[in-house]
């Protein structure tokens, strides 16, 4: 089977692998770059465990062919915080007990990343409507709302030191 080279900056940092023209991004983040973090559920972007973050935008990596993230700025929840720092996001689902098997909070923190990014003070309205390609048979959604709007407090307050 045919391979390109794809190049990306991937959480910050610039990478190049070979792919396939059929792989998907990710295929391409899971098996080629190793980052296990975004996860793959239902393959038709439909259930958003596999979210992660491309020139801004929160999208389905299932459905996205490797080779359109060529040049792309691309973020996946491995590149978001670390274990002495995590993201407010992340301690806020933990805090909250946003997590319960964990499958779908990889792709539900990349999806309300993505809006915090643009909006850090959403209506509970706006954070519905980020994470409504997410799906969680776990916690409901409650204790995730309730979450992200602690994040986008957290993160208003470091933004005002």
């Amino acid at each position: 089977m045919a391979k390109t080279v794809l190049k990306m900056i991937l959480n910050g940092k610039p990478v190049e692998r070979l792919v396939s023209f059929d792989d998907t991004l990710l295929d391409a983040l899971r098996e080629d770059l190793g980052l296990t973090g975004t996860k793959k559920g239902c393959g038709k972007g439909e259930c958003g465990a596999c979210t992660i973050i491309m020139n801004g935008k929160a999208v389905n990596s299932c459905i996205v062919p490797a080779l359109q993230a060529m040049d792309a700025a691309v973020e996946t929840i491995e590149g978001i915080g670390t274990v002495e720092k995590l993201h407010p996001l992340q301690e806020t689902f933990v805090d909250y007990g946003a997590i319960q098997c964990g499958f779908c909070t990889p792709g539900m923190i990349m999806s309300a990343k993505a809006l915090l990014d643009k909006n850090v003070v959403p209506s509970r309205e706006e954070i519905k409507e980020a994470i409504a390609g997410n799906v969680c048979r776990c916690t409901g959604y409650l204790k995730i709302e309730e979450a992200i709007m602690a994040a986008a407090e957290m993160m208003q307050s470091q933004q005002g030191k």
